[in-house]
């Protein structure tokens, strides 16, 4: 039986979806393919959240995370040590976010794919395996 692709949803991602944005299609089928397993990283429910109570309210807020808690996903809940260490040196080398540093290193430690809208990323080519989903026009 061969081994089921990983994914990783960042917070760029979750939001096309729930959002309807371009890429979304693809997130939504990456989430009902039996034949891939889909990871969230809490900092992706985090983001996800206050992005939301900011820009729409915490009501909102509050229903797209109880949507997200329901999606056939499995959720990283915890950093450990290597993870640690690989979010340190991605953040000290190319100068990402803390949460993008954490959310790449999550998915380098799990050997996943990293799907995301965030050019960000990009420097992280040859690191981390990535699926650009289509970036929004400036």
């Amino acid at each position: 039986m061969a081994k089921r692709e990983r994914y990783l949803l960042d917070t760029s991602a979750v939001l096309t979806l729930l959002e309807d944005e371009e890429g979304a299609e693809r997130v939504e089928s990456l989430l009902r393919d039996a034949e891939s397993e889909v990871l969230l990283p809490f900092l992706a429910l985090l983001e996800t959240y206050y992005i939301t109570f900011q820009e729409q309210s915490e009501a909102t807020a509050g229903q797209r995370y109880a949507l997200l808690k329901q999606l056939p996903v499995t959720f990283l809940w915890s950093v450990d040590e290597p993870t640690l260490l690989t979010a340190a040196r991605f953040k000290a080398q190319h100068h990402l976010s803390l949460a993008d540093a954490l959310i790449a290193s999550f998915a380098h430690q799990h050997g996943a794919v990293l799907v995301h809208k965030d050019p960000e990323f990009e420097a992280l080519a040859g690191q981390v395996r990535q699926e650009p989903l289509p970036y929004k026009s400036s």
